[in-house]
């Protein structure tokens, strides 16, 4: 499950190189606000999904980071009710997958994950957030995805019914009516697609 190996080479080694600013966890609270224009302006409803994508570190050093994210990670569950799982796709990256109707509750919590790692001097190794969206008219899925290479948002709309095709309009729709509220990627380059294994999966399943 999870992204394609040329995909996480272009996240992890390329856009690492074409970096324009050290990751900032701050940038996440933009989609606080955007998750209502997306709700009220344009009919997409928050799917109650989240998911941050790191890589591995075979060190003890990691390890306990990780744990340190997942105690946070579940002292605030107990508060919010926010479903956190760990996993790790055939590709050996890492996700922490987050599920919660309260969408700032999750922007919290990814928040929370993201500068944990930052603060163990583990940034280096973020990098995306995923925050999970549908379409209120054919609950189409669609994803605002946050590079933390970049330092900018970008839509991704697989295609429902179609394997590794994207819906060009329904980015390109989001990209114009988000942009300013959002930092979005300017570069569509690095608009990288983040394929499910199946059709209709989420990109961390």
């Amino acid at each position: 499950m999870g992204l394609l190996d040329g995909l996480k080479s272009v996240l992890g080694v390329k856009a690492e190189a074409d970096a324009t600013r050290e990751a900032d966890p701050d940038d996440l609270f933009g989609m606080s606000t955007a998750y209502i224009t997306m709700e009220a302006g344009l009919g997409y409803e928050a799917t109650g999904d989240a998911a941050l994508c790191f890589g591995d570190v075979d060190s003890t050093d990691f390890r306990d980071a990780k744990q340190e994210v997942r105690e946070i990670l579940d002292a605030g569950a107990r508060e919010t009710g926010t479903e956190v799982e760990f996993t790790e796709d055939d590709h050996g990256y890492q996700w922490v997958v987050l599920h919660d109707d309260d969408f700032e509750d999750l922007v919290t919590s990814i928040h929370f994950a993201a500068d944990t790692l930052i603060e163990r001097r583990y940034g280096s190794r973020l990098l995306a957030a995923l925050f999970g969206f549908e379409s209120d008219r054919n609950f189409d899925p669609v994803y605002w995805v946050y590079s933390f290479r970049r330092g900018a948002y970008y839509p991704f709309a697989p295609d429902p019914d179609r394997d590794h095709e994207r819906d060009t309009t329904a980015e390109f729709k989001l990209e114009s009516n988000l942009d300013g509220e959002l930092t979005v990627e300017a570069d569509k380059e690095y608009w990288y697609p983040l394929w499910p294994d199946r059709v209709g999966n989420h990109p961390w399943e």
